[in-house]
């Protein structure tokens, strides 16, 4: 029996995934953007998981996509996943939150799958890089987008055109990392801030994560009523009242999710 693409591992109320193609640095190929995008579907389907922990097995996160099989195929054999887009999550992430553990590095479409996840703990030294310009593509799986968002406009600027990487260190300096940790570290870490996470109310933590994604070009005139249905949902919720109840009991909330 050929082994798991990605293993999932359920800790409490959060699930750790792990590529796993470590002899490839679990570089996407299709097989791996397919496994990816169908353990996402589950984590958003498991009603007791609230926060999903991505890493990578072996030296690194990942190195991006297998350009053997884009040399094969071209662009058609891109590890696309339908709406889901590269390596099944790049256009189309999870409803719950998601943190990136990056050990060694995150580069090219890896750094794109990073930069997908909602949250970033990375390892002392870690390389996270757009090298794409530099074997004749450019980086087309969102840290165009993303990255100018996180990094000041002349780094992320510079990161595409030299496709040199910058370390952890730099991206945390900038906002892009939440967290820089011991090599080896990584995981424990992105896991003591997924349980932090877990602790709070799960259709808040889905809201707010959603809204903050959204919120970019939306007006502070316009924001009011771009929220507004995500105010009535969460603020009608049983778990509204729980949480106010339990505030005022001084004990711990029983969050259901409703």
């Amino acid at each position: 029996m050929s082994e798991e693409l990605v293993i999932t591992e359920k800790r409490g109320h959060i699930q750790v995934l792990t590529l796993n193609r470590p002899e490839d640095m679990n570089a996407f190929n299709t097989a791996l953007a397919s496994a990816l995008g169908e353990a996402l579907e589950a984590m958003d389907s498991d009603t007791d998981i609230r926060v999903g922990v991505l890493t990578g097995a072996g030296r690194g996160f990942s190195a991006g996509m297998d350009l053997k099989q884009f040399a094969d195929g071209g662009i058609d054999a891109m590890p696309n996943v339908g709406e889901r887009g590269f390596a099944g999550i790049t256009e189309k992430s999870c409803a719950k939150p998601l943190i990136a553990a990056v050990e060694g590095f995150a580069l090219a479409g890896g750094l794109e799958v990073a930069l997908s996840c909602d949250l970033i703990v990375a390892s002392e030294g870690a390389k996270l890089g757009i090298p794409e310009a530099g074997v004749g593509l450019f980086a087309g799986a969102g840290a165009l987008l993303r990255l100018p968002r996180q990094l000041p406009y002349s780094l992320a600027m510079e990161m595409a055109l030299t496709a040199d990487p910058i370390s952890a260190e730099i991206a945390h300096q900038h906002g892009m990392v939440n967290r820089v940790v011991p090599k080896g570290e990584t995981l424990a870490a992105a896991l003591e801030l997924a349980e932090r996470i877990s602790k709070n109310a799960p259709m808040g933590v889905r809201a707010s994560k959603q809204l903050i994604k959204d919120v970019l070009g939306v007006s502070e005139e316009a924001f009011w009523s771009f929220q507004r249905p995500a105010l009535e949902e969460v603020f009608a919720s049983e778990d509204a009242f729980e949480g106010a109840t339990a505030f005022a009991e001084k004990r711990d909330p029983n969050w259901q999710d409703k």
